[in-house]
């Protein structure tokens, strides 16, 4: 299993779940963040929490099977791009596994 954790403009986000959960990617968690990264963007200001330049940012985590995780990222790439620097970045990462608090049953999908 793949976790994929983008980082992507408040004025793309709405448009990348979309295009997600059309693509059969209905699970995700979003969270509102700062990014500090090289680029600046415009309007960017000192946040109110930590003494850094900020640019507001949305995350976006979602853990799927190997094999769609191309898709997924693609999708991100596709949705989440802007004419303008700075568009974010995506992180992929591997899963051991996930388990369903309520069952203990494992999400892993075992390929024999």
């Amino acid at each position: 299993m793949k976790e994929i954790k983008a980082f992507i403009k408040p004025n793309r986000i709405q448009r990348v779940i979309e295009a997600l959960s059309d693509n059969g990617f209905k699970s995700m968690t979003l969270s509102q963040a700062e990014g500090t990264g090289a680029f600046k963007a415009k309007g960017a200001k000192p946040s109110l929490d930590f003494h850094v330049t900020d640019s507001p940012v949305v995350k976006v985590e979602l853990v799927c099977q190997n094999e769609e995780a191309q898709t997924a990222i693609d999708i991100i790439l596709k949705n989440g791009r802007t004419p303008d620097p700075g568009d974010g970045i995506i992180y992929l990462s591997n899963i051991e596994d996930a388990f369903q608090i309520k069952t203990g049953e494992s999400l892993k999908r075992y390929d024999h």
